[in-house]
Parts: structure tokens; C-alpha cells; sequence
């Protein structure tokens, strides 16, 4: 199945445990999101991210907990971000975790890419639930 709406979300700077070196700059964040659609959901995760002295160059990794339905399926899952900037342009790819859904979300596999466009942030979620 393949979904696509659009996702609020707020990132909440916090204490980094190393400092960068040379120009990079390490950051650590908390993420809050809520989906909208058909994954009504909400979310909560962690990020670290490094912003490199090269204009355009960045990357991140995340881990967010994802609670609420899926097409009308209760449950919880965990997404796996996993970003990258070069030249400006964005690499992203977030997957579930596999094993990580409960309840009525049991077996779910997928990835969710991740578009920006005019400031609001969008989502296509290309997933498999096992019946169960």
C-alpha cells in the first residue's frame, strides 16, 4: 500500500554530549510530529545531525516512535531516519524497524520518503502489514 499526506512537525534543540571539530558542527534534537491521513498518528524521536563547513552538506540520524492508526489500525512503530545533504540536495530514507509494531500493527514493514515543499513537510509511506 502507498499513502501520501502531509506531517507537522516541531524539533526542539538539546544538550550535545561531543562538539564538532573543524567546522562541523554536531547537533542533537528532539522531534515531534502529527501525520495526517490516513497514519494518524503522532510521534516522538531523537535526532543527531552534523552541519559540515561545506555549504550544502549535512547529514542526520533519527529514531522516532510512531503511535496512533494506520487505514484504521491501532498499534506502534518505530522509524529509522537515516539523511544526507551534498550540493544542496537531500537523501532521506526512513524504514520501519523491523519487529517494532504492536497491536493491530503487528508484522508492519515500510519506508517513508520525505518531501519539503513552500515550508510544509509530506510523506509517502510505502508499508505491508502481515495478517496476523
Amino acid at each position: 500500500m502507498q499513502i501520501t499526506n502531509s506531517f507537522d512537525v516541531k524539533l526542539n534543540p538539546t544538550d550535545t554530549y561531543a562538539t564538532g571539530l573543524e567546522g562541523n558542527q554536531l547537533g542533537r534534537m528532539t522531534l515531534d510530529k502529527t501525520f495526517h491521513g490516513a497514519l494518524d498518528a503522532s510521534s516522538q524521536g531523537e535526532m543527531l545531525s552534523v552541519m559540515t563547513g561545506v555549504q550544502g552538506a549535512a547529514g542526520y540520524v533519527a529514531i522516532e516512535q510512531v503511535n496512533g492508526s494506520l487505514a484504521g489500525k491501532k498499534g506502534t512503530f518505530v522509524l529509522q531516519h537515516f539523511g544526507i545533504m551534498q550540493d544542496g540536495e537531500d537523501y532521506l530514507k526512513l524504514e520501519v524497524v523491523p519487529g517494532s509494531g504492536t497491536g493491530e500493527l503487528t508484522g508492519l514493514t515500510g519506508t517513508m520518503n520525505i518531501e519539503i515543499k513552500g515550508g510544509q513537510h509530506y510523506y509517502t509511506f510505502d508499508y505491508e502489514l502481515a495478517d496476523h
